[in-house]
């Protein structure tokens, strides 16, 4: 029988599952208007999920299905139908995974309600891994892309995989710091996964494809319609072994992400920014709430020593130590001596707003260019 236990599912069943149920389940993911809760409804009430291939309307509803969905079965739903649809994904070089494959990510199975079929392009082996995620706005500022380029980056090399949804902003520049690691990088998508959205990350999207793991839970031909991208935030987060939020403003859909981890018991990690930057206003928040706050990359790493080789992260610890400035970066980093400076005498000048030189003060501590001291003085590293 299949279980109801409070998060959906007792995946322990799996044991009960015919080799061709898998088939069964991809089918009636294809189905249009079938969504998660009635695939559950109907796994509950067919412990073998072939006899809905050679059911009526009638013996559907007298099982309780609704009346619509039952006639959709009981009229489209057959081999034929199945044996097209796996047609069409093997023409595109698309792979199909469900959650009773053994690739199926195990932390996956784990979240209120998994996904029951993954549509996968590039290297499945990836999500078997550990993997981190970043998340954040889709407008930032120059100091967000950075950190969350340079992270990304840093993290990929110590063995973690880097998740994130392939938005504009924050999660692009997380995607290519990862390539630039070992690990590289997941994109999880809230459109079918042979649409490219925006059309502006069509070059990233293929780079992915061929270097790390695109994944989607909509079936090719599915409209766009709200809704998909939040739902897609909690795949990124069920992934994630912890999620790092770079700049989110009040409402930044990133927070969605977070709010999924926290259901699930993941870890939470927030980059302070200015604190008068609305693309920080979300991250600040979170901080107030209690995500841990992170500076500099080991900090996250920290969290994780005991999964990741201890050679990895004094190489990751060496290479932060290495650092590259921006023009900005470089005007005050001039300024620094090995005497405290303070942050007025900084701003005497004019030549940046207390908001602006925050920021580009914060990077360069994050950098380990400089070294912040109490009563809002700095010196060099």
């Amino acid at each position: 029988m299949f279980f109801y236990k409070g998060r959906y599912l007792s995946f322990e069943w799996g044991v009960y599952i015919l080799m061709d149920n898998r088939l069964i389940l991809i089918g009636l993911h294809e189905l249009e208007g079938v969504g998660w809760k009635t695939i559950l409804h109907l796994l509950n009430r067919f412990p073998e999920p072939e006899r809905l291939l050679t059911l009526s309307t009638a013996e559907l509803t007298a099982k309780g299905i609704r009346a619509s969905v039952a006639a959709q079965i009981a009229t489209q739903f057959n081999r034929s139908f199945i044996e097209e649809k796996l047609h069409l994904y093997r023409k595109q070089s698309i792979q199909i995974i469900t959650i009773l494959d053994d690739d199926y990510p195990p932390i996956l199975k784990e979240i209120a309600q998994p996904p029951w079929v993954l549509y996968v392009k590039g290297k499945l082996s990836l999500l078997k891994g550990p993997i981190l995620g970043i998340v954040g706005t889709r407008t930032p500022t120059l100091y967000g892309k950075r950190i969350a380029e340079e992270w990304a980056d840093a993290l990929s090399r110590t063995g973690f995989s880097i998740v994130s949804g392939l938005a504009r902003g924050i999660d692009s520049k997380a995607h290519i710091g990862a390539l630039k690691g070992k690990s590289k990088t997941v994109a999880v998508l809230g459109c079918a996964i042979n649409h490219i959205y925006p059309r502006e990350n069509a070059l990233l999207y293929k780079r992915i494809e061929q270097e790390g793991v695109i994944i989607s839970e909509y079936p090719i031909g599915t409209g766009m319609r709200p809704g998909m991208f939040p739902q897609r935030n909690r795949i990124i987060a069920g992934l994630s072994l912890g999620v790092t939020v770079v700049e989110a403003a009040a409402d930044s859909g990133s927070l969605i992400t977070v709010d999924f981890a926290l259901e699930e018991s993941r870890d939470v990690f927030a980059v302070p920014g200015p604190i008068d930057s609305k693309q920080s206003v979300g991250v600040h928040k979170l901080l107030k709430d209690g995500a841990k706050l992170v500076t500099q990359v080991e900090e996250i790493l920290e969290e994780y020593k005991h999964i990741i080789r201890m050679e990895e992260l004094g190489a990751s610890k060496k290479q932060s130590q290495l650092f590259t400035l921006t023009v900005e970066e470089d005007e005050i980093f001039r300024k620094m001596s090995n005497q405290p400076v303070s942050i007025d005498s900084l701003l005497e000048d004019g030549q940046f707003t207390f908001g602006h030189l925050h920021a580009v003060l914060l990077s360069l501590v994050m950098k380990k260019a400089i070294k912040q001291l109490p009563g809002s003085t700095y010196i060099l590293a």
